[in-house]
Order: C-alpha cells, then sequence, then structure tokens
C-alpha cells in the first residue's frame, strides 16, 4: 500500500521507495504514515464516540438520603409518643382562630367524617412514631414513604405539573439540592443538603390532639445527614410551618431518624384518629 503526502510516496517497506529518496526520506516517510494512521483513527473514533450523560439530581446528590430511617422520639415525647389531651397546646404559637378549632377537638367526629388522616399530613406526619423509606422514584424524582399512617410523598426536582382538584394530605413538594462552599469542585467530593416546600396541603392537625394547619400553609424541611465514626447514619430534619391563619408565627422544630440496616422493622399501620 502507498500514500502520498505532499508530493512524496511511501511505503511500508523503504526498499521499494525510489533510490536516493528512500535514503533521504524512507524511515521519515514511514513515521510520518504511522502518525497519520494513528490521528485518523483518533478523529473516527471521536466522531463515534457518544456524549456524556446529563447531570440529573440523583447523580448530583451530595447526600444520599435512600433507606430505611426510624424516628428518635429523644424530645417532645408526650406530644409524639401518644395522643396528648385536649388543650396541650404548650410551644405552639396559636392563633385565637387555631385555640377554637382545637378545643373543639373529637376524634369521633373525624372518625365519622372519613378524616382519620387528620394527623397525618405532612408537617404532622414528620413528627410521629415513624419509619421513612427513602427512595428514588426516577431520575428527577424522591419518594418517601411513611409506615405511620402508610402515606407516600414525592419530592420534585423538576417542577411539578400544577395539579387540580382536591388538596392531598402530602400536598405538592419541590425540591432542590442546596450545596455548601467547595462541594461544586470536579471530580471531587461534593457537601449539601436538601430542601424541601410543600404547598397545596389538605387542612390538617400539626399535633394529634386537634392543633390545626390550615390549607394555606407552606410547609418547608431542611434534609441533613451525619455520619458517625463508627457508621451510623442519622437524618436530621429541620422544618418550618408558616401558616397565615393558625400560628403567631413560624413553628420551627428539628426531627432526628436514625437509618436502619434494613426493612425488616417496616410495620405499616393505617391512620387512627385516637392513637
Amino acid at each position: 500500500m502507498s500514500v502520498t503526502y505532499c508530493g512524496v510516496t511511501t511505503r511500508n517497506s523503504s526498499a521499494a521507495i525510489t533510490p536516493g529518496l528512500g535514503r533521504r526520506f524512507g524511515i521519515a516517510g514511514s513515521a510520518l504514515l504511522v502518525v497519520l494512521l494513528a490521528a485518523s483513527s483518533a478523529w473516527a473514533q471521536a466522531r463515534g464516540a457518544q456524549p456524556a450523560a446529563p447531570a440529573t439530581p440523583r447523580t448530583q446528590a451530595p447526600i444520599d438520603l435512600t433507606g430505611t430511617w426510624v424516628a428518635i422520639i429523644s424530645e417532645d415525647w408526650r406530644w409524639r409518643m401518644i395522643t396528648p389531651s385536649k388543650g396541650d397546646y404548650a410551644s405552639i404559637p396559636m392563633t385565637p382562630a387555631a385555640m377554637k378549632v382545637a378545643d373543639a377537638w373529637d376524634p369521633a367526629k373525624d372518625e365519622a367524617a372519613g378524616e382519620q388522616c387528620r394527623a397525618y399530613g405532612a408537617p404532622g406526619l414528620m413528627r410521629g412514631p415513624t419509619r421513612l423509606r427513602l427512595s428514588w422514584l426516577d431520575d428527577q424524582t424522591l419518594k418517601m414513604e411513611s409506615d405511620y399512617g402508610m402515606q407516600t410523598r414525592l419530592l420534585h426536582f423538576r417542577t411539578p405539573t400544577p395539579t387540580q382538584g382536591a388538596k392531598t394530605w402530602q400536598g405538592v413538594s419541590s425540591a432542590q439540592w442546596q450545596m455548601a462552599g467547595g462541594g461544586r469542585g470536579r471530580g471531587g467530593p461534593r457537601y449539601g443538603s436538601l430542601k424541601t416546600v410543600t404547598t397545596q396541603l389538605r387542612p390538617g392537625y400539626l399535633r394529634k390532639n386537634g392543633v390545626p394547619y390550615s390549607a394555606d400553609t407552606v410547609y418547608t424541611e431542611y434534609w441533613d445527614v451525619l455520619t458517625e465514626t463508627n457508621g451510623d447514619r442519622y437524618l436530621v430534619v429541620t422544618n418550618v410551618v408558616n401558616d397565615p391563619q393558625y400560628l403567631q408565627a413560624p413553628f420551627m422544630t428539628a426531627i432526628h431518624f436514625k437509618q436502619e440496616r434494613d426493612g425488616s422493622k417496616w410495620d405499616p399501620t393505617p391512620c387512627d384518629a385516637r392513637f
């Protein structure tokens, strides 16, 4: 095989080159041929290379929230582990309108109206004695399930499509990663947390004894994961409830969960208006 480049023909064997030219160009020409063939091959590979997959919220996650997490009830036990008595409203900045609603609380009426899940809406559920199971529904959506009340909430990184009709216990949650400073280095570790904002909530209870939140509530959460030196992982969810109708000020709490090794203790139980 011969290749002509800039008027000089080279062959695989320098002996086949015209006498004189072989002595001057045989070795250089063979080397040039190798370079040209290598460049041609690289160019062909580049043309056929597939583009890198686009980054998604799943691949860009600075923390891993997947798995089963159990609530650590180390504070506010009397409000979280049992149904408190009517009138036990301490620590919640209620408006007079909220006090009136809570004073009329009657679990039997909730049951009769099919409203036994009023304490299992997103703002109330997260403070319950629950396990959470988090998994990716797709690259843009985290799914959060609870065994307490058997609820499911979707955390949408892509702007969710506006829904029509009745509001729901879990509402509509928009999610975004919040990267910490220095966490965007190319190829390096990422650090940050998750922020979710939930609206379109069906009116429910902040506390199981009838402390209400309205349909105008905006529920904001900040999700952080901490890992101990022994490998134990903890989820801290700091949340803020804003309700212009039933709260005089934002109601802020921090909730702690520990990750379990597996889902063997998962215990789905339906909503209960009394316990």
